[in-house]
């Protein structure tokens, strides 16, 4: 068991989703006091997101993580508008948010070719500069990795998370028969018939006090933000992790995984979601199915039984809740279709919200032209009864 667990480690340690960079903007070029040339900008520094990179390629190929864009050129008699400084592009990972030193949100990055400009070149020299050329900006960043994806997979390790989606999609994750399996996200996508693409992500197993950055905790959880809706998965036989541990019952696990979610941050309940009830085909699993379902139902009639810090401010309604089984293939068919459903019903509801607010904004629009007094110009309309 210690040997797995650090083979695992090194696996983890080869997966990177946060990174500091120094970076720089290139100093201006000088200017020629004696005919007024103006000296070349400094080069930018831009982020580019591209699908196939990563940010442990970016560490490895940057070992130093600075990033300095070049100088511009100086103003000469055969040149007197100097030619700008050569800009510096760092590329990046689809899925990127940055962020300042203090915290601050510069950006985010989230389909191919998207850039964001972080340190600026500075000014070549001119008359306004008295001809002297200004440095670049100074910046040190932070990338931080946040999946995107249609589906996130939300449960405590060993609830099957790995192998449903092995069962699903054409991804191959790590599983095995103790806890902690996932120590990276692992993404797959489901593929239907008529040729539509879902993606679904397996995240690191949460633990209970994750939101405290216990565990995995932000690990996992900043990783949640970025998809459109969550399925949770509970093992029907509930999850103790370890004998020095609390066994929890999977209704317990439910409301304990909700609890997390909102103690790091309350949005994520809004998320819509599924609960695929796995482990189906062990002994006794359809009576405890159908005690959990009673649970799920009339919620209010068992809270009292737990402990109050337990127990969500809001209970997580799911839309489906369909019992699995990721090892006989049980009801798996039943959840892509409603997976599919889900975020068909999702999509719609968008552009309906979509097509709603663009109408109102039409609407006001053509109140406010309306309502604008007619110019001295203008030629009154004749009125028109149309009843």
């Amino acid at each position: 068991m210690v040997n797995c667990s650090r083979v695992l480690l090194r696996k983890y340690g080869n997966f990177i989703d946060n990174l500091r960079l120094f970076t720089r903007g290139g100093s201006g070029g000088m200017g020629y006091p004696r005919l007024g040339g103006e000296g070349g900008k400094g080069g930018d520094v831009w982020v580019v997101a591209h699908n196939k990179m990563t940010l442990k390629q970016l560490k490895d190929k940057y070992p130093q993580k600075r990033f300095a864009a070049g100088e511009g050129a100086n103003s000469r008699v055969s040149a007197l508008k100097g030619s700008k400084g050569k800009d510096c592009e760092i590329p990046v990972p689809v899925g990127i948010s940055i962020t300042d030193e203090n915290g601050k949100i510069i950006g985010e990055l989230n389909k191919e070719k998207d850039r964001i400009l972080v340190a600026e070149g500075g000014l070549g020299g001119k008359l306004l500069t008295n001809f002297l050329p200004l440095k670049g900006q100074k910046r040190v960043i932070h990338l931080d990795l946040k999946l995107i994806a249609d589906i996130g997979l939300v449960g405590f390790p060993n609830a099957g998370k790995s192998s449903l989606l092995s069962k699903i999609s054409h991804a191959k994750p790590a599983i095995a028969d103790y806890a902690f399996t996932t120590l990276k996200p692992e993404l797959g996508k489901i593929m239907y018939t008529d040729f539509q693409q879902i993606s679904v992500a397996d995240l690191p197993g949460l633990i209970e006090g994750a939101h405290m950055n216990k565990g995995m905790g932000h690990k996992f959880l900043k990783h949640i933000e970025r998809t459109k809706q969550l399925l949770f998965v509970v093992d029907v036989s509930g999850f103790q992790l370890s004998s020095q541990t609390q066994y929890r019952t999977a209704f317990e696990t439910i409301l304990l995984l909700s609890k997390e979610l909102e103690l790091y941050r309350e949005e994520l309940q809004t998320k819509p979601a599924l609960l695929a009830v796995n482990k189906m085909d062990l002994p006794d699993a359809q009576d405890k199915f159908h005690v959990l379902m009673n649970q799920l139902q009339n919620p209010k009639d068992f809270l009292h039984l737990f402990e109050k810090h337990m127990i969500p401010e809001r209970t997580v309604e799911f839309q489906h809740i369909i019992p699995i089984s990721a090892v006989t293939g049980e009801g798996i068919d039943e959840l892509k279709n409603c997976i599919r459903k889900s975020l068909d019903e999702h999509t719609n509801q968008e552009n309906d919200a979509y097509h709603k607010k663009q109408l109102l904004n039409l609407h006001i629009s053509n109140t406010v032209s309306y309502s604008e007094p007619p110019s001295k110009n203008a030629v009154a309309s004749p009125k028109i009864d149309i009843t």
